[in-house]
Parts: structure tokens; sequence; C-alpha cells
């Protein structure tokens, strides 16, 4: 389909909530303040922080952290010396996220659907979150266009997605857990997704790798180099992408 095509059907498509008030009640409860902090969420922590090491451009570039949550990129970002934007459909991540930006970052309210940015004004865009809690395609679509349009030539973005096989493999490592309303997508689909939008996708990483299922033992200074060093070794082979709970794209404005 024509990128011009999309770009009218996005427009096309009826507005909706911000966020879906089921998404909104899991997230007012605090749970994102420290999650990557906890658990098998600190290899995806460590392992998204080395990737966007890996692909971002130097700072002080420009970066938009759509989705940003309460702000632990947007931090780490800052402290590296990039100019960082906070955007988030939850109040109360904003506000922690401001907390967490002593001043060296903003921080706003706003829709990755419709972003209240400049066309072509930053280096970077970071969709971490946004993608999996848009379950409609033509949602996610549009927040992906809208990562395009406020990108320069040759800009980055970096998106997440939840792999399709996530839910099932938690329930090995926990048993029973619980997660707010969500779409989760298999590796090729969610890479055709972001080149629908008109990106070129330069690779389609799993985060955590396998090792995620052995995150009761990440404390120990082994295991856990054992674990990223899984993940760095499976990060990109196809056949076991999926085993991942989290997918980050790479693609470039082109």
């Amino acid at each position: 389909m024509e990128l011009r095509r999309l770009e009218e059907r996005a427009d096309d498509v009826q507005e909706s909530a911000v966020m879906d008030p089921e998404i909104r009640a899991y997230y007012e409860t605090g749970v994102e303040r420290d999650r990557l902090m906890e658990g098998y969420s600190r290899i995806e922590y460590e392992r998204t922080k080395e990737l966007l090491e890996r692909h971002l451009p130097p700072a002080p570039a420009r970066v938009l952290d759509v989705g940003g949550g309460p702000g632990a990129y947007a931090k780490r970002l800052a402290d590296a010396g990039y100019d960082v934007r906070l955007v988030d459909a939850s109040p109360l991540h904003v506000r922690q996220a401001l907390e967490r930006a002593g001043g060296r970052f903003t921080a706003v309210e706003g829709d990755a659907r419709s972003l209240d940015e400049a066309d072509a004004s930053h280096d970077a865009v970071l969709l971490l979150g946004p993608l999996y809690h848009l379950t409609e395609r033509d949602d996610r679509l549009r927040a992906l266009l809208e990562a395009r349009r406020v990108l320069r030539l040759e800009g980055v973005v970096a998106a997440a997605a939840i792999s399709r096989f996530a839910s099932v493999l938690d329930g090995l490592y926990a048993d029973e857990s619980y997660f707010t309303t969500a779409f989760f997508h298999r590796p090729e689909e969610f890479a055709a997704e972001v080149e629908e939008a008109g990106f070129v996708v330069e690779a389609v990483f799993g985060v955590e790798g396998p090792g995620w299922l052995l995150a009761d033992r990440w404390d120990d200074a082994v295991a856990r180099q054992n674990i990223l060093r899984a993940a760095r070794v499976l990060e990109t082979e196809p056949t076991v992408l999926g085993t991942s709970a989290h997918l980050l794209a790479i693609a470039r404005a082109r």
C-alpha cells in the first residue's frame, strides 16, 4: 500500500480515547514506577539500554520518548547528554517522570497517535510502550506514522513490541501473572508493520533472549553474564526471536 494511502487511512480512523480505561487503571496503580528494577524486567532494562546505546545517534541528539512512562530511559539518556522530551498518556507517569527529571528533561501528556511536535524535529524517537497497548492495527500504524513525521531524515526509531509467546512463557516462569490489555506480535508481523509506516527496518532484536526464564539467578554475577551473553548471541536469530518477552525494532526514516 502506498504511504499516501496509509496516511489518508490514518486520518480517517475514528478518534478513540487517549488511553483505554482498563490500561489507565492498571498504570494508575503505580506498577510501572520501579518495574524495570525488579524480577525479569531487569533483563529487559539492561538489554534495552545496551541496544539503544548501540543504535541511537550520539548526544546531544534530540530524542522523543513516546510512552516513556515514569522516565527510566529518559533520565538515563538525559544524564548521557541527550536532549530528551517524554510524552505519555498517563498523568501519573508524567508526574513521576517530572520528579525523576529534576529539570534534566521535559515531560508532557500526549497521544502517540497524534503528537504535538513539529515535523522533522527529532533525531530519534522511542516507542518502547505504546505499540503493544494499541490493539488495533490502524492505531499502531498511526503511532508509527507520527514517529516518522517528527523524525529528521535518516532519524532512528526504536520501537518495542511484546512477543506473541510471552504470556505462555511467563506462565512457566511465574505460574500466574496478570497484564493489562495488550497486543502481542509475531516477529515477522512486527517488522512488516514498521515497514508499512515508511521505515527501513535495520533489525528486529530479541531483547531478553531465552534467559529471562532464569531471572531468579540474576543476582549471581556469573549467571547474569551468561543470561546477557545468550541474549546477545541470539538477538537476531529468526528461529528464537519469539522466545524473548520483548522485541525491539530499529528502523530509519528514509
